[in-house]
């Protein structure tokens, strides 16, 4: 007896906007939909786990007590000293997972989370971001290398170091979870440096950032340093986070009274 067996042909249609010359990942930032936001993400060098794409922060920012560090920071400009950091710094050594208890909204927890800044940094870092018993770091200004802040999603690593009193972060590239989680809750600003910045600082160097001229002076060794533009996404930062700015160009209502 003969068996006819039907079978169906199934086409797999490429994706168009797939190219297997360009592995990088699209990594456009994803607001609510009542927001429209320009682009503010820059290119990425190396990518490791990471949450996705549409992940959104709602995490208020809190406002903690002034830091005593001799630090000066305005729209255009930070100066300060710098603590320098390698490749790979994950979000587990910025801010270790049992603290993430702490919630950033409350002033006091906001605090208490700076005080934890890089507390899980190896053993080899000789110096200490936070001195004991203190709550701000002395060091305004961290230096790393590539893919900062990769690792986790969690958004309390950015406000972790905004606690402790950094203002700035200027690493060869980024994890585009932390890029993104320091844009919106605008604790710090996160800047590229165009070489490789962290080989020439050393921990304690008195350095100032131009952010109008996108340079970082480093005071100590003389040398200047070109960075890459910030963009569209500085007056995020400067404006606290994405719902301040929201609120503040009418992109959503203003919060009542």
């Amino acid at each position: 007896m003969a068996v006819c067996r039907s079978t169906t042909a199934i086409s797999l249609s490429r994706n168009p906007n797939f190219s297997t010359t360009n592995p990088k990942p699209s990594l456009s930032f994803l607001p609510p939909p009542c927001l429209k936001l320009p682009s503010i993400l820059p290119s990425f060098k190396p990518l490791t786990s990471q949450s996705p794409p549409d992940q959104r922060l709602s995490i208020p920012r809190a406002t903690a007590a002034d830091s005593a560090t001799p630090t000066t920071t305005s729209t255009t400009f930070f100066h300060g000293h710098c603590y320098v950091v390698g490749d790979n710094i994950d979000t587990d050594q910025i801010i270790p997972a049992e603290y993430l208890t702490l919630v950033p909204s409350k002033p006091d927890e906001y605090e208490k989370l700076g005080s934890y800044a890089l507390i899980g940094l190896p053993a080899t870092y000789k110096t200490r971001f936070i001195e004991a018993n203190q709550t701000k770091t002395k060091y305004s200004i961290v230096i790393g290398g590539e893919n900062f802040g990769c690792g986790s999603s969690r958004e309390h690593a950015p406000v972790a170091l905004g606690a402790a009193g950094v203002a700035a972060v200027v690493a060869e590239s980024y994890a585009r979870i932390f890029f993104r989680n320091s844009v919106a809750t605008g604790e710090i600003y996160p800047l590229e440096s165009e070489v490789r910045i962290c080989e020439e600082c050393k921990t304690g160097d008195l350095i100032t950032i131009e952010l109008m001229e996108s340079k970082l002076i480093n005071h100590t060794s003389g040398k200047e340093y070109k960075l890459k533009p910030i963009g569209d996404a500085g007056p995020v930062i400067e404006a606290g986070g994405i719902f301040a700015y929201a609120r503040m160009t009418g992109m959503i209502p203003s919060q009542a009274p």
